[in-house]
C-alpha cells in the first residue's frame, strides 16, 4: 500500500471543492451580502498589493551616502 505524500494535502482545491466552498459561503452569508464581501475582499487585496509595492521600492532604493566628512562630494582623482 502506497501512502499519499503530505505535499498533496497542501494542493490547491479543485473545481468540486471550489463549488462546495461557494455553496457554503452562500448559505452562511446569503446572496445579498456576497457582492459586498467580494468588494471588501478586493479592496483589501488592492491595499495589500500597494503596501507591498511600497515596501519593495524602499528596500531596493540605494542607501544615502554618509555625510560628515567634507570630501563626500569629491571624486578620488580630484585634488583637495
Amino acid at each position: 500500500m502506497i501512502m499519499a505524500s503530505p505535499i498533496l494535502a497542501l494542493a490547491l482545491p479543485g473545481i468540486p471543492e471550489m463549488v462546495l466552498i461557494l455553496v457554503i459561503v452562500l448559505l452562511l452569508f446569503g446572496a445579498k451580502k456576497l457582492p459586498d464581501l467580494a468588494r471588501a475582499l478586493g479592496q483589501s487585496l488592492g491595499e495589500f498589493k500597494k503596501a507591498r509595492g511600497g515596501i519593495l521600492q524602499e528596500t531596493q532604493r540605494p542607501a544615502p551616502e554618509a555625510e560628515g566628512n567634507g570630501a563626500a562630494g569629491k571624486r578620488p582623482d580630484q585634488a583637495a
